[in-house]
C-alpha cells in the first residue's frame, strides 16, 4: 500500500460450519497492490476505467530492462527510440527495475527508480495503452505519504492528463518474461466511475 493508505481487510463473514457456504467480506482502496491508475485518479472530470473499451487493457507488450542504468532514473528516451526497437510495435511498455526484490519490506518504498521527464514525454508521444513498473510508483514517495503527494506526482499528471496511457504499478515477475513481444492482459474490476482498480496482470508468451 502507498504510505498513508489503510491496508485491505479480508474477513470471512460466512463459514461452511455455520451457514453451509463460505463468503468473504473485502474492504480495500481502489489502488491496492498491483493496480491501474485512470486519469480520474488525479483530474476532476478525468476518464474513469469504465469509460475505456475492454481492448484498452490487452495488447502487445515489451519489457524494458532498466537495471543497468543509474539509480533513480530510467532508460533515456533516446535509447528507447533506436531504429528497429521492438517497442515500436508495442502497445504497452513495462519497465523492469528489479526493485520488486524488496516487495514486502520497508525498503520497497525507499530509493526506487523514477523516470525522468523526457521518458514521460516519450510515452506521451507514443500514445501507449499503458505503461507499467515493478516499483510502487512512477513518482517519488514522500516521507509524508498521501498528505504531500498531490502536488508531487509530476509523471502521473503528465501522462494521465492526455487520457491515452494508463499507469500500472506494483508489478512483479518481469524477470521471467524475456526480451520479446508478448500479450499483456490486465483487466480491472468493472466498477462504475473507477479512479483505479486492483488488477491481475498476466503475460501470455
Amino acid at each position: 500500500m502507498y504510505p498513508g493508505t489503510e491496508a485491505p481487510k479480508l474477513h470471512v463473514a460466512y463459514t461452511h460450519e455455520e451457514f453451509g457456504f463460505m463468503e468473504t467480506l473485502i474492504n480495500m482502496f481502489s489502488h491496492t497492490g498491483t493496480h491501474v491508475d485512470a486519469p480520474a485518479h488525479l483530474f476532476s472530470g478525468g476518464l474513469t476505467l469504465d469509460k475505456y473499451p475492454i481492448g484498452h487493457f490487452v495488447g502487445k507488450a515489451r519489457v524494458v530492462d532498466c537495471r543497468n542504468f543509474n539509480e533513480g532514473g530510467f532508460m533515456p528516451a533516446e535509447v528507447l527510440e533506436e531504429p528497429g526497437n521492438p517497442e515500436n510495435e508495442a502497445e504497452f511498455v513495462l519497465f523492469r527495475t528489479g526493485h520488486d526484490r524488496f516487495w514486502g519490506s520497508p525498503d520497497y518504498f525507499k530509493n526506487f527508480p523514477v523516470m525522468p521527464r523526457e521518458v514521460a514525454e516519450w510515452v506521451n508521444r507514443r500514445k501507449f495503452k499503458g505503461i507499467g513498473v515493478d516499483a510502487p510508483s512512477f513518482d517519488p514517495v514522500t516521507a509524508e505519504g498521501l498528505e504531500e503527494a498531490s502536488e508531487e506526482l509530476h509523471n502521473h499528471r503528465a501522462i494521465l492528463e492526455t487520457g491515452n496511457t494508463l499507469l500500472y504499478e506494483n508489478l512483479r515477475g518481469l524477470d521471467g518474461i524475456g526480451a520479446g513481444l508478448f500479450t499483456f492482459c490486465a483487466l480491472p474490476l468493472n466498477i462504475a466511475n473507477a479512479d483505479g482498480a486492483p488488477v491481475r496482470v498476466i503475460a501470455m508468451i
